[in-house]
């Protein structure tokens, strides 16, 4: 028997041309987790599923099959995505393929879903972007188990303190530890450094101060690296050659 499951809100994260007029869809479903589908005929002309399998639209999906590839087979579209365009197309992208890579298949994970769909609301709002970004970043990383540390330091060796996370101090962040209090004349080496009021900043989610703003997004992107591998993300690229050809049109204006 072959298993089947029923109109599940999901997300398309990627889809790429599979065979003659198929496609391959990487979608996320709060209750299912990350999963691939196969989508047949959806590329010939007039195929009724095809213009709703779009990235950072949500639709009810129907699958079956038990392996790692299910078989699509129902589509209703519940609601258009979000205008996305420019750099916050671009974000969105960088969503989408941090789920890909981090999130395993099968893998449910309610809370991330909401959180993905209220990224993606923030997104075309230019100055609500960043913050989503370093939001989701965090919340993506606690609900995978690798939760930043922002209450209080780490010892030497590792283990917790006593001692709460000062505002005013600088730490040096280690990536499955948490923060060790630097000295004032301690040099850095190369170590990932931050501001207590950076990591209270980060635990109370409030992202608005440019400075804090900045910071966080240095932090983030190490703490990612260290969890993404060597592999350089796609997304990032395509953001650097977005900026690359808006970099004369700004000049000029």
């Amino acid at each position: 028997m072959i298993d089947r499951v029923d109109l599940q809100p999901a997300f398309v994260l990627h889809r790429r041309p599979f065979r003659n007029s198929s496609l391959l869809v990487e979608a996320f479903s709060p209750e299912y987790g990350r999963l691939g589908l196969v989508a047949n005929g959806v590329r010939r002309p007039r195929a009724p599923w095809g213009s709703a399998l779009q990235p950072f639209r949500a639709n009810l999906l129907s699958w079956s099959g038990r392996g790692d590839l299910k078989t699509l087979v129902g589509l209703e579209p519940t609601q258009d995505g979000p205008a996305l365009e420019g750099r916050g197309l671009l974000s969105g992208f960088y969503l989408n393929e941090l789920l890909l890579r981090l999130l395993p298949r099968d893998d449910p994970h309610p809370a991330l879903f909401r959180y993905y769909a209220e990224a993606l609301m923030e997104l075309g709002r230019p100055e609500r972007e960043q913050p989503a970004l370093r939001r989701f970043e965090q919340r993506l990383l606690r609900e995978l188990g690798y939760g930043l540390v922002c209450d209080h330091a780490i010892g030497v060796a590792g283990g917790p303190t006593d001692a709460r996370i000062d505002a005013t101090a600088v730490y040096a962040y280690r990536p499955e530890a948490g923060p060790q209090l630097l000295s004032a004349d301690a040099a850095p080496d190369g170590r990932l450094v931050v501001r207590g009021c950076t990591l209270h900043a980060l635990a109370a989610e409030d992202l608005h101060d440019p400075d804090v703003l900045t910071e966080a997004r240095g932090l983030m992107r190490s703490l990612l690296a260290h969890y993404l591998g060597d592999r350089p993300l796609q997304s990032r690229e395509l953001f650097r050659e977005y900026l690359r050809l808006r970099e004369p049109a700004q000049q000029d204006s």
